[in-house]
């Protein structure tokens, strides 16, 4: 059976129990402050079980793609170790919000696997949980009694709190659950020792394929639990595990899941699987963390040096550190695989399809960078090896080449034993520690219990219509961090817009009965509940409040956030239809908006863009917003839908002339509001994707006062010439001629010093040779080398020279000669650029190396006789 069969057959499975079949929600998570990534299938769904939001439907049904990398679940580094393991994985999921509980969860779970799978029930495992003094909990007998309806009791398991209770994080919805183990050993081995002796033993062939989690309690700020008031059913089943077991293999990799991209990699790598450990253990971990890569960027998420990027560019370097090591690739290779995975799974998640180009050329470009790190790291590894006496490396300065320089600490370990040198590894375990404890330190926050003061059933956004609005603390809770403590709010109604969209969040105060104000910091959204932060609580949580937004912030945002629609709009209108928005930042004082376009925009393409934005700002478009339209109505009105973005069934349309998008954003009601739109900057943020920042309004208008100030500032320079720009020529002029002068007296400078070099030149092994410290620019050097080799037959020079602190090295070698002896000077400079801490390249009759290092030209050059014993 394939792949695509299993996901629908298990989707099918469940619609014939009444189970709505939803999408799977983007991978990476843009308004979730808890978390990066969806890392399992209950996260699209927390807000339903923590109350805060109603369900579409009682029970649905999904196949939600997944990332595990850090934090709790964490499964990176085991990855490609064995082969069940995934850093990006799809779970299939069945969810009860509230409806049915563990007799239907249990007996639907047994149907699907032994009735429509065909799995063998000999071969299955159950685990229930046995209870846990801590929390006061007793053994789970009500799934055990279910369970014993089902299997012998002989292959039911009883598993502690790490095992069979689940906790969505250190405080929420959780409880006891039953996993489902299969054991898919060959009948000599489960004569050997019985399987149920294997399961939770990380064995390969014994292993968890299902776990129906049953949601009954609330695990409070202080640890103790309390019953849910509606009790739910989460369950989660490794889609590529199920694969495994339905086709009849011993890993996840020798299914159909998998087997096209390692196929692939085996043609480019010309690296057969299967043959060696090693080798195998490179291809599965490309194969995974291609997949892995690829849905994030598609998802919106591009690498980065933070956050949910740098998680993102830190798997896809270990897939490529993985291929220089034992694949032997020095070049890019991985982005070739995103072809494959977007034939394969396409049908299933068409963003594969639609964002593939963007993926290959982000993946390419990526790659590019990481194998110049990488060489880089060489050079200054081989520094290190120089510097260090004895035969054990510094574990600080291993740390400090993998910290600064993003040089992989195994890749380290390897050379430096292939070199008979040894590593400090405690030393660099010390040192990566004390890192992340301050990182941890720096980002812990302690939240206490939601204290409920006026309960309400649904909380209300009026910020649409209202920048103030009569209100009640729902319930706030006290937050500790590094920074301090803060009070997390919520109001009954609330005119605040919280964060999403790219919009930050609004500011302004509370004012109670007595005329106090408590100032509101920042608005978050938090499992569909808006959280409003502030630094104090009102002496009076329970008094009434007027809740006031900052109107001048509020209105700068809006016209920044409307100028954003406009220049998508523009952008697609002067470039062309494949630009699509890849993320945005709306603030009051400026907007920056990142698309997707193939190379630079030039001049004149962005002063039309800018053009056609003022002109629909002069035009006064007035707003025209459908608050609450059916998702597939609005795509046909013509409203553009972001990838990476979670829609429901109803959206909010915004549409200002002919620009309509699907945003739940704060927005001007006349386009004159912005009053004049300013392009700032224009660059690229990576491979396929270009950056735009602008400003609109009041920042506009000190825009030009300080263009103004500024060419005040420069006709006073040029003593107030009244033709400013003819005075600039005229000096631009009279530069270049000076320049030309200085050029000349070089020229002289090193026809003299020629002379003398020459009689400095000697024989050694035949070879006229010579490596001297002179003291010429790059351009004057290379000349009289040049001029040298015009003169001289089988030439070797080196010659050194400092330069506003900085080493040069430049080596010149007679073209016959390099032949000959077989030397290139791109080499050698690379060799030598060690001494001066830096590198370099070039061909192999002429190359150059920089470093910071001067005082190492003088053994640089000295080591130059060498190459030629």
């Amino acid at each position: 059976m394939k792949s695509q069969e299993i996901r629908n057959q298990f989707l099918e499975f469940f619609k014939s129990k009444s189970h709505k079949i939803v999408p799977s929600a983007p991978m990476v998570l843009k308004d979730d402050p808890t978390l990066m990534f969806t890392n399992a299938g209950m996260v699209q769904f927390k807000e339903y079980f923590l109350g805060n939001s109603e369900p579409s439907s009682s029970r649905i049904t999904d196949s939600q793609k997944c990332l595990r990398v850090s934090g709790k679940h964490n499964d990176l580094e085991e990855v490609g170790m064995d082969t069940y393991h995934h850093t990006m994985f799809e779970m299939l999921g069945n969810w009860s919000f509230g409806d049915y509980f563990k007799e239907e969860a249990i007996n639907w779970a047994w149907e699907l696997l032994t009735e429509v799978f065909k799995i063998a029930p000999e071969n299955l495992y159950v685990s229930v949980f046995e209870g846990s003094k801590e929390d006061k909990l007793g053994l789970d007998t009500e799934a055990l009694e279910l369970w014993k309806k089902i299997v012998p009791e002989d292959r039911i398991v009883y598993g502690d709190k790490k095992d069979n209770f689940w906790e969505m994080g250190d405080q929420g919805p959780c409880g006891p659950c039953s996993e489902i183990h299969i054991d898919i050993r060959s009948e000599a081995e489960k004569a050997k020792k019985p399987g149920k002796e294997l399961v939770n033993a990380d064995h390969p062939q014994v292993v968890e394929i299902w776990n129906l989690v049953f949601m009954q309690y609330n695990r409070k700020a202080d640890g103790s639990l309390v019953e849910l008031p509606a009790k739910h059913i989460d369950t989660g089943m490794g889609f590529e595990r199920l694969c495994m077991v339905l086709q009849g293999k011993q890993s996840n990799y020798d299914t159909d899941v998998f087997t096209p991209l390692i196929a692939e990699l085996e043609k480019i790598t010309n690296s057969p699987y299967g043959k060696s450990e090693k080798t195998d253990i490179a291809i599965r971990v490309i194969a995974d963390h291609v997949r892995a890569v690829t849905f994030s960027i598609a998802d919106g998420q591009l690498p980065s040096n933070t956050g949910a990027g740098y998680v993102i560019r830190r798997i896809l370097r270990r897939a490529i550190r993985y291929g220089f090591t034992f694949l032997d690739t020095k070049e890019p290779f991985i982005y070739k695989l995103v072809a494959v995975l977007s034939k394969q799974m396409g049908e299933a998640f068409p963003e594969l399809k639609s964002q593939k180009t963007l993926c290959e050329n982000v993946i390419r470009e990526e790659e590019q960078s990481f194998l110049r790190t990488l060489d880089q790291g060489l050079i200054l590894l081989e520094n290190i090896i120089s510097e260090t006496k004895g035969k054990t490396v510094s574990g600080k300065k291993a740390f400090e080449l993998y910290d600064t320089f993003g040089f992989p600490i195994d890749l380290t370990a390897l050379i430096l034993r292939e070199r008979g040198f040894d590593l400090d590894q405690k030393e660099f375990e010390a040192q990566l520690k004390e890192q992340k404890d301050r990182s941890r330190a720096a980002t812990q926050v302690t939240a206490g219990d939601w204290e409920e003061i006026n309960p309400v059933s649904a909380e209300a956004f009026v910020g649409y219509d209202h920048l103030e609005a009569e209100t009640q603390i729902a319930r706030y809770r006290k937050v500790e961090s590094k920074k301090g403590a803060l009070y997390q709010i919520v109001l009954a109604q609330t005119p605040f817009y919280p964060e999403g969209g790219g919009q930050v969040g609004d500011k302004g105060f509370l004012v109670d009965s007595e005329n106090n104000k408590i100032e509101i910091t920042d608005t978050k959204k938090e499992n569909n509940l808006i959280v409003h932060f502030a630094k104090s609580l009102p002496k009076n949580p329970k008094d009434r409040f007027k809740a006031v937004v900052n109107s001048k912030k509020r209105a700068a945002t809006a016209a920044n956030h409307t100028a954003t629609h406009l220049l998508h709009q523009a952008l697609r209108e002067v470039l062309g239809t494949h630009v699509e928005q890849k993320g945005s930042l709306v603030k009051g004082d400026y907007l920056r908006f990142d698309f997707s376009h193939f190379s630079k925009v030039n001049k004149e393409e962005l002063e039309q863009v800018e053009k056609l934005v003022n002109q629909r700002i002069n035009e006064h478009l007035p707003l025209e917003e459908q608050r609450s339209i059916p998702f597939k109505e609005a795509v046909n009105q013509g409203a553009l839908a972001l990838f990476g973005e979670k829609y429901g069934d109803a959206v909010r349309a915004i549409r200002f002339g002919e620009s309509m998008e699907l945003c739940g954003g704060i927005h001007v009601k006349n386009t004159s509001e912005i009053w004049h739109f300013k392009i700032t900057s224009e660059a690229a943020v990576a491979s396929g994707i270009r950056r735009i920042e602008a400003i609109t309004g009041e920042a506009v208008k000190e825009y030009f006062a300080n263009q103004d100030e500024v060419l005040e500032q420069i006709k006073a320079e040029l003593k107030n010439a009244k033709d400013p720009v003819k005075a600039v020529n005229t000096l631009q002029d009279e530069n270049a001629t000076l320049k030309k002068q200085v050029e000349a007296l070089l020229k002289d400078k090193a026809k003299n010093l020629k002379t003398e070099l020459k009689a400095e030149i000697s024989e050694i092994n035949g070879v006229n040779f010579l490596a001297k410290k002179v003291d010429l620019d790059a351009g004057g050097i290379k000349d009289l080398a040049f001029q040298l080799g015009d003169e001289f037959e089988n030439l070797f020079l080196l010659f050194g020279t400092e330069q506003n602190g900085k080493a040069l090295l430049s080596c010149y070698i007679s073209k016959e000669l390099a032949k000959e002896k077989d030397l290139h000077a791109g080499k050698i400079v690379k060799d030598l650029g060690k001494y001066i801490q830096g590198g370099g390249g070039g061909q192999p009759f002429f190359a150059t190396a920089g470093g910071k290092k001067p005082e190492g030209i003088t053994e640089a050059l000295q080591e130059a006789q060498a190459y030629l014993k």
